[in-house]
């Protein structure tokens, strides 16, 4: 695409930077990066996924920087991601061993270890609460001190997966391990995708695109509705190679994660399986950073539409994975607020030049 020269924009552009600090700092109030990273947990979740780096304190400041605009506090933060060395990478995360804040599932009554609630607006009256407006410190801190005590009583809770139970029984569809994983950030993702580069891809997706597909597929743009076999929240560990001793490990952190298993049965897989007597459940999976259920739901079922066979809008995978980048749609709707002179004066001449010929004579 061809822009025309533009020169003598450097001093307004200048002054453009400059404003944006005066729209930043609007009002009298102070708006701390710790507060924000506090107060704003599911916000600094969902930018920490879309971005794919893990770093709370960095995602608060990023959105203070862009005045709380989501988009650009992504783009933020995964510009900054990509100017840092990888000194090592870490082992896969055993979710089987994560430490439990909350744990659901819509399959069954009753599971293995229990089911925990845990924070969720799933259950509030979406009414709001005008007290907040005249909260002060003193009642954060009691709110603070009562879950204090309760969370020093309590006992880590680690549970076994549901979908572990039902592997056993030998219900559940396995799929083929791939022997080496794909690395997006490294490649870039090429087509056919295997499952680890489309997993990679849908957890960085947009959250809103993300939803939206799943809701498009279980309307019938997919394949079936699926039913959530297990959604757990909690913390997992981050694991290392030691690097000073050969086959020792080393700890280096922890990370709030969520995880969805859902399962899947469709009639025409029913009717085609059942004349061999090998009817069985599908699998989506889907993980992200932090807080999610959503889109962590959302993730699971366009995993398993896209592991099937089909011939619809979201079976196609350079469609879905193509166009669910924030980094990438935000950039290229962006884009079109820059020059363009050159191409539209092409455009209006020849709209112009049709227009003359179709001029009725005058007599």
């Amino acid at each position: 695409m061809a822009y025309v020269a533009v020169t003598g924009g450097r001093e307004a552009v200048e002054k453009s930077i400059e404003l944006l600090s005066k729209y930043r700092t609007g009002g009298e109030s102070q708006v701390e990066i710790e507060a924000i990273q506090e107060r704003m947990g599911l916000l600094i979740d969902r930018i920490m996924s879309e971005a794919g780096f893990y770093a709370p304190e960095y995602a608060a400041l990023a959105l203070k920087q862009s005045e709380g605009s989501l988009e650009e506090a992504v783009f933020l933060l995964r510009a900054y991601r990509s100017t840092l060395a990888r000194s090592w990478y870490s082992k896969p995360i055993s979710t089987e061993d994560m430490t439990i804040h909350r744990r659901i599932s819509a399959a069954f009554k009753d599971i293995v270890g229990g089911q925990f609630l845990g924070a969720t607006y799933d259950y509030t009256h979406r009414l709001l609460d005008f007290s907040i407006m005249d909260e002060t410190q003193e009642d954060v801190k009691k709110i603070k001190e009562k879950w204090q005590s309760m969370q020093e009583e309590a006992e880590p809770i680690k549970v076994p997966r549901v979908s572990d139970v039902l592997r056993e029984e030998g219900v559940i569809s396995c799929g083929k391990k791939e022997e080496e994983l794909e690395d997006i950030t490294l490649d870039p993702i090429t087509f056919p995708a295997p499952r680890s580069a489309r997993l990679q891809t849908i957890t960085r997706g947009e959250t809103g695109y993300v939803n939206g597909l799943a809701y498009a597929g279980i309307r019938g743009f997919g394949q079936s509705h699926p039913t959530v076999g297990e959604l757990r929240t909690g913390d997992v560990e981050i694991i290392i190679d030691y690097p000073m001793a050969e086959g020792e490990e080393l700890y280096v952190g922890s990370i709030v994660c969520t995880e969805v298993e859902s399962f899947f049965s469709e009639e025409s897989q029913e009717e085609s399986q059942e004349e061999t007597n090998e009817l069985k459940l599908g699998i989506g999976y889907g993980l992200v950073f932090g807080r999610n259920d959503n889109k962590a739901i959302s993730m699971s079922i366009l995993d398993y539409i896209l592991c099937s066979e089909g011939d619809g809008i979201l079976n196609n995978q350079e469609f879905v994975l193509l166009h669910g980048d924030c980094l990438e749609m935000s950039g290229f709707i962006s884009h079109l607020k820059l020059p363009h002179y050159v191409t539209f004066q092409s455009k209006l001449d020849r709209v112009r030049s049709t227009a003359k010929k179709e001029e009725p004579e005058h007599e």
